[in-house]
C-alpha cells in the first residue's frame, strides 16, 4: 500500500541543498521550495530515508516528514495553495489553487 507524505527540509549548506533537491525529485513532486509531496511504499520510504541520511549533516540540517495517509484517502481536498503554482502541483493532489 502506498502512502502520501509531505516532506520538507532545511539544509544549511548550498551544495547539500542542491543535492537534496535533486535526490528528492526521484521520490516525489516539488510543491514549494524545499517541500515535496511523495507517494511511497514502505520500501520507497526507507530508500528515501537512507538517501537523505547519506546527503545531510544532522548537526546543521533537518527534515520533516508528515504522513498524510493512504494515497487517495481522506486528506484529498484538504490542501490549499494560494499564489503562484509551482511545477509538480496538480489537481491530482486535491489542491485548491486560487
Amino acid at each position: 500500500m502506498r502512502r502520501r507524505y509531505l516532506v520538507t527540509y532545511d539544509v544549511a549548506d548550498a551544495k547539500r541543498l542542491r543535492r537534496t533537491y535533486k535526490a528528492m525529485h526521484g521520490f516525489g513532486d516539488p510543491v514549494q521550495y524545499s517541500v515535496f509531496l511523495c507517494d511511497l511504499s514502505a520500501v520507497e520510504k526507507q530508500l528515501l530515508l537512507e538517501r537523505l541520511h547519506s546527503l545531510l549533516n544532522w548537526g546543521h540540517d533537518r527534515v520533516l516528514i508528515v504522513d498524510l495517509g493512504d494515497v487517495g484517502g481522506l486528506f484529498t481536498g484538504r490542501i490549499e495553495v494560494f499564489g503562484v503554482q509551482l511545477p509538480g502541483l496538480t489537481d491530482d493532489y486535491g489542491a485548491t489553487i486560487i
